[in-house]
C-alpha cells in the first residue's frame, strides 16, 4: 500500500513525496482543486429524491468546495475527509462563510482507514482523487459497505476511448472500467462527459497559479529547484493528457 503522502501527491499529479508539505502553498490561490461542484449538484438533483435529507460523504475533499456548495444548494449534511490539515481548515472556514458549518463536518485523516468505520451514506463523492484504493474493482468493493443499497457514487475521473492506442498508468479503457464495475457489483448509471474547452480553461487557470507559486518556492528554496520544476513539467504533461488523449467524465455509479 502506498503511503499517505504518496497517495496525496499522486492525486495532485506529482510523483515525489517531498512535495507534500509544499502543496498548501502551491495551491493557496485555488478553492476548487478537483471536481466541478456545479456538475455534481446537477447530478445529485437528477438522481436523488429529497436532496435536503441526503447524507453525503466527500472522500479526498480537498478544500471542501464540493461539500460546501452541495450543502448550500440542498441543505443536506456533508462529511469531508482529506489528508492535508491546511485544506481541511480552509474547508471549515468556507463552510462558515457560506453559513453551512452546522451541516458540514470536515476532518483530517487517511480515507483508506477512515472508511472502515463509516456507513449509511446516500451519496459518496470521489472527486478526482486518483487510485487511492487501487483499481475500480478494489475501490468500489472496498466502499460498498459505506453506502445505502439505493445510494449513488459520483466519481470525477477519466478513461481512454476503446479505439485509442494511448496508454496511461492510471487510466483504463472504458470497456475495462465497465468490467471492473461489474465485478464489484456496480453499474454505470450516467457518464457525464466534460467539454474539452471547459477542461482546458480550468487547467489553464490552475496551472498559471500553480506555476507562479512554484517559482516563488524556487526563490525561497533554490536547493529544491528540481523538485518544483519537475512538478510544473508533470502538470503540463497531465494537462495535455486530459485535454487531448482521454475522456474526462463525471460518472454516476450505483449497486446492481
Amino acid at each position: 500500500m502506498k503511503t499517505l503522502e504518496e497517495s496525496v501527491v499522486m492525486a495532485m499529479d506529482g510523483s515525489d513525496t517531498e512535495l507534500f508539505p509544499y502543496l498548501p502553498y502551491i495551491l493557496q490561490d485555488l478553492w476548487e482543486i478537483g471536481s466541478d461542484p456545479e456538475t455534481i449538484i446537477k447530478l445529485i438533483k437528477k438522481h436523488c429524491h429529497h436532496p435536503a435529507e441526503l447524507k453525503v460523504l466527500d472522500l479526498g475533499c480537498g478544500k471542501g468546495a464540493v461539500s460546501v456548495k452541495v450543502s448550500h444548494a440542498f441543505g443536506c449534511t456533508c462529511h469531508g475527509i482529506d489528508a492535508v490539515p491546511e485544506f481541511v481548515e480552509f474547508a471549515r472556514q468556507k463552510a462558515s462563510e457560506f453559513k453551512v458549518n452546522h451541516l458540514c463536518t470536515f476532518e483530517t485523516g487517511d480515507i483508506r482507514e477512515k472508511i472502515k468505520d463509516l456507513s449509511a451514506y446516500d451519496v459518496i463523492i470521489l472527486g478526482a482523487i486518483g487510485p487511492v484504493f487501487g483499481d475500480y474493482c478494489s475501490t468500489f468493493s472496498t466502499l460498498a459497505h459505506c453506502i445505502h443499497e439505493n445510494g449513488i457514487f459520483i466519481m470525477d475521473d477519466g478513461y481512454i476511448h476503446d479505439d485509442s492506442d494511448f496508454n496511461h498508468p492510471l487510466m483504463y479503457k472504458k470497456t475495462d472500467l465497465l468490467q471492473q464495475l461489474e465485478k464489484a457489483g456496480m453499474q454505470l448509471v450516467e457518464d457525464h462527459i466534460m467539454d474539452r474547452e471547459d477542461i482546458k480553461d480550468t487547467d489553464d487557470y490552475i496551472f498559471d497559479n500553480l506555476k507562479k507559486r512554484c517559482h516563488e518556492l524556487i526563490e525561497k528554496f533554490p536547493d529544491k529547484q528540481a523538485l518544483f520544476l519537475d512538478y510544473i513539467k508533470k502538470q503540463e504533461i497531465e494537462n495535455d493528457v486530459l485535454e487531448n488523449s482521454v475522456i474526462g467524465t463525471t460518472m454516476v455509479i450505483k449497486k446492481k
